[in-house]
């Protein structure tokens, strides 16, 4: 792959993110990640590419995170983390981390679109 259909395909994985459409962008940035392994390209794209995996994966997990506490909130008044990764795991199929899952709700919490406190192991709404 030439560089510049590598830096074309960073800056349409950039916009896929932009409309929040992450899972199209992971695989873009998939792609570019195997380019990047058998090509030799420039450290500064290199590092745009591992930076937008992070933030996409990032941002999908909270995309997803944000939908089952939606849903969980109005139901009950708290949810333990590990109750909450199971639920993850049963409703949207992700499987992560407690301490992954943990950093991602706060920061939903920091970014104003979850309205709750971690209490301990819970997260109260």
């Amino acid at each position: 792959m030439e560089a510049n259909d590598f830096v074309k395909e960073l800056n349409d994985a950039q916009e896929l993110m932009r409309n929040e459409r992450y899972p199209e962008a992971l695989i873009i940035l998939g792609r570019l990640k195997e380019a990047d392994k058998a090509g030799n390209f420039d450290y500064n794209l290199t590092h745009k590419l591992y930076q937008l995996i992070s933030n996409s994966q990032s941002l999908y997990n909270q995309q997803r995170v944000l939908s089952v506490v939606k849903k969980v909130s109005h139901k009950q008044k708290s949810i333990s983390f590990i109750d909450l990764k199971e639920l993850l795991n049963n409703q949207e199929n992700v499987e992560l981390d407690e301490l992954i899952l943990r950093r991602e709700v706060e920061i939903l919490i920091l970014r104003s679109l979850l309205e709750c406190k971690i209490e301990g192991n819970d997260l109260v709404f």
